[in-house]
């Protein structure tokens, strides 16, 4: 039988980092040496202290169904949270825990957008924006950014692009920022906020690489710059990367009480809820603390300090210093317009450099940014010093 696929199936594509990794893995299992710089994902282990929390949670049978929203002692902890590292104030009415982050975000999508509601992404953005937005039938509108401004967008340009469209409905904002790792400031955002709250657009902040912020600077959550704004806003958060528990999949969203209520039911007929022992295991790593989130967050930006700066000395590269997250986005457009190897876009590039030089890097056409890759610096030092070697090797190649 031959059954036509729906629309929303023919328009998502495949995620670029999970295909480069797969292709990646499946040369070191044909017993390649690759260094794969693609995932989005700490290299380090979940902190014993969590692990152990699951594990208890196993041994006392806590291997139920819960509340499809969270257990309200997760819901609890998670407004005592956001209340001590961001001055938000929620109730556990309105906090819906979901498996990841990004459950959590196409959650929200459902619950607010309509037939071709317009969601304006910043762009380079993180590759599932676009797609899910596609997904709930809205259309995601690009606000184009660049290095001058560190990829921020600017709230005149904002203006400018919602006076454009016809059913405006909702931003999505993410600092610090994947691909980019900027991070925007509190006079920026409260600069954002304003336009937002002119045009009731509703804010949706992915705020998942908060405690990943280098060089001093804050974390700013963009609902703490006024009561109006934090009732104009959904906050999107989890334990994911901060944590080291990518695989335990655990996100949440904190905001008004009826969107919150109206993501938890569509929840409650898709995934349920959150496996029970990840939601123990993440109710310990919010209320405790062993220094671990410290050490991470030291070593990427010491990994950070040294990659950029190795960046910088090659020639023809140019690299913005990300500012958060563990992500680093060369320039490589010199290379796109002078190589003898027929390579004309960020794809092919990075397949080259994956075939010959065996490094894993994500093309930049996959957050919207062609003359750009993503190096993820979620890798070991030794790892990122061998990779540089090899990066520039293949640069060398092109131009042969």
């Amino acid at each position: 039988m031959n059954f036509q696929l729906s629309h929303r199936a023919k328009a998502i594509k495949s995620s670029p980092t999970l295909t480069v990794s797969t292709l990646a893995k499946k040369m070191k299992s044909e017993g390649i040496d690759v260094i794969n710089f693609g995932v989005g994902e700490p290299d380090f282990n979940t902190p014993d202290y969590i692990k152990e929390a699951g594990k208890k949670a196993i041994d006392d049978n806590f291997t139920r169904y819960t509340d499809s929203s969270g257990i309200i002692e997760l819901r609890k902890a998670i407004a005592a949270k956001l209340k001590k590292d961001n001055n938000l104030d929620y109730n556990p009415e309105e906090i819906l825990v979901s498996p990841g982050a990004k459950a959590s975000l196409i959650n929200i999508l459902l619950a607010v957008c309509d037939l071709r509601d317009e969601v304006i992404i910043p762009s380079p953005y993180w590759v599932s924006y676009t797609s899910q937005v596609n997904m709930v039938d809205a259309l995601p509108i690009l606000l184009e950014t660049g290095p001058a401004n560190n990829f921020k967008i600017k709230a005149r340009h904002l203006e400018e692009v919602i006076l454009n469209l016809s059913n405006p409905k909702a931003l999505i904002i993410n600092s610090p920022n994947n691909p980019t790792g900027s991070v925007y400031t509190r006079k920026e955002l409260q600069k954002i906020a304003e336009v937002c709250l002119k045009y009731n657009i509703l804010i949706i902040s992915d705020e998942i690489y908060e405690k990943l912020i280098y060089d001093g600077l804050e974390h700013v959550s963009i609902a703490s710059i006024s009561k109006e704004v934090k009732e104009s806003t959904i906050v999107i958060n989890g334990v994911s990367k901060a944590f080291a528990m990518t695989g335990w999949r655990l996100g949440y969203a904190a905001g008004l009480r009826q969107i919150i209520k109206s993501a938890g039911r569509i929840q409650s007929h898709t995934t349920s809820c959150v496996n029970s022992m990840t939601q123990k295991a993440a109710l310990v790593a919010i209320t405790e603390n062993d220094g671990s989130i410290e050490k991470m967050r030291k070593e990427f930006e010491k990994r950070r300090n040294f990659l950029v700066s190795e960046f910088n000395k090659i020639d023809n590269i140019k690299c913005n210093i990300p500012e958060g997250a563990f992500y680093a986005m060369p320039n490589i457009s010199y290379y796109l317009h002078h190589n003898t190897r027929k390579i004309k876009n960020s794809i092919d590039f990075c397949e080259y450099l994956l075939k010959e030089n065996h490094i894993a890097i994500v093309p930049g056409s996959a957050f919207g940014a062609d003359n750009y890759v993503r190096f993820s610096y979620a890798n070991s030092m030794e790892n990122i010093k061998e990779g540089l070697k090899r990066f520039e090797t293949g640069l060398k190649s092109l131009s042969k």
